[in-house]
């Protein structure tokens, strides 16, 4: 590089430590790079996200900076990022992803079947209501916000029983080690790109895109496009009650997902060809139009996060988480472990 890079990242300390892990990756490359903090609309505005916007909160504020000038890279959630091209800008890498599972975090080291009756238990994602309440119907599900810390004092001070997060946030704050059980990927079906970090930068910045494209995973790229593909087809924002979490298996991309219809929980999986960009978007694509011609018809469009409570029969309970994309020229990896396998 022939000039430092200054890198955009959100004030939290898990988006710090996200951008700081891609500043150090690029700064083993040889780059000089600063990091820029920028306040989001998701970062000042308490209210769940599907009432301030859900899709783009987050990342908003980071693409103007990028546009006027200010940073020359941004550092997203990938599960945050909204589907749809942002003009003049480029998705330059997605590294190596965290692991995408959900975990549960709970008083006295409970895990989900051991929680009891009518137990309280935070989260502010519409999909992982929709998942704990088709697990465990007795449930009181109760929209929080806030950072980990936050979310963590509400189980250690009572308020809440247990809340589910993000196993990649709490891995990259190294804290895994308070969850209480990991959610398997195949029944707590992630949201799309959970796990996964996006780089973005200016389209024309020939010298970033370069910088930033070395640190690529193209296994996981293909993973979250599929992922991504499929959240696009269903015209469905990163608030809606969807999950989707691709893999790779035998040489074969298999996609699991999860959507709240209108009739309940839908649930797929699918297998398409690993065979490149082309095929991981059309596995996405036909298994949005499959859902779209069958449970879900005439759902296009209506996923409305603010519907889910309402959509969930809930018995009384008992006594007692795509912008441009650039593909660096390097060759497809091979297949990356199971998340689930305990690789």
């Amino acid at each position: 590089m022939t000039r430092p890079l200054r890198l955009g990242t959100r004030r939290s300390a898990l988006a710090t430590t996200q951008s700081g892990w891609v500043a150090d990756a690029l700064r083993e490359r040889g780059a000089d790079v600063e990091l820029v903090e920028i306040t989001t609309h998701g970062d000042v505005d308490r209210a769940p996200l599907a009432v301030i916007g859900g899709t783009g909160v987050f990342v908003s504020a980071l693409r103007e900076a990028l546009l006027a000038g200010e940073v020359d890279l941004a550092v997203h959630s990938l599960k945050d990022l909204p589907t749809a091209a942002a003009d003049g800008l480029a998705l330059v890498a997605v590294p190596q992803r965290e692991d995408p599972r959900d975990v549960l975090v709970a008083a006295g080291g409970r895990g989900l079947a051991q929680l009891p009756a009518g137990a309280r238990v935070g989260t502010g994602s519409p999909r992982r209501r929709a998942l704990l309440l088709d697990a465990r119907p007795d449930l009181d599900v109760v929209a929080v916000r806030g950072n980990v810390d936050t979310r963590l004092r509400m189980v250690s001070s009572g308020e809440l029983d247990a809340v589910v997060l993000a196993a990649a946030g709490l891995a990259r704050l190294g804290r895994l080690a308070e969850a209480t059980e990991l959610l398997g990927a195949g029944a707590f079906v992630p949201a799309p790109g959970q796990g996964a970090l996006a780089v973005e930068c200016r389209a024309d910045d020939a010298e970033v895109l370069a910088a930033a494209g070395a640190l690529d995973s193209p296994a996981d790229r293909l993973a979250v496009l599929a992922e991504r593909q499929l959240l696009s087809s269903l015209e469905a924002g990163c608030s809606a009650p969807v999950g989707a979490h691709a893999r790779f298996e035998a040489g074969a991309l298999h996609l699991s997902v999860a959507v709240q219809g209108p009739d309940g929980l839908v649930r797929r999986v699918v297998t398409g060809a690993a065979a490149g960009a082309d095929a991981a978007r059309a596995l996405g694509a036909r298994t949005a139009a499959d859902l779209l011609a069958g449970p879900l018809a005439g759902a296009a469009g209506a996923l409305d996060p603010l519907a889910v409570p309402a959509a969930i029969p809930r018995p009384p309970a008992a006594a007692g988480g795509d912008a441009r994309e650039h593909t660096p020229d390097r060759a497809t990896a091979g297949p990356r472990p199971d998340p689930e396998s305990g690789s």
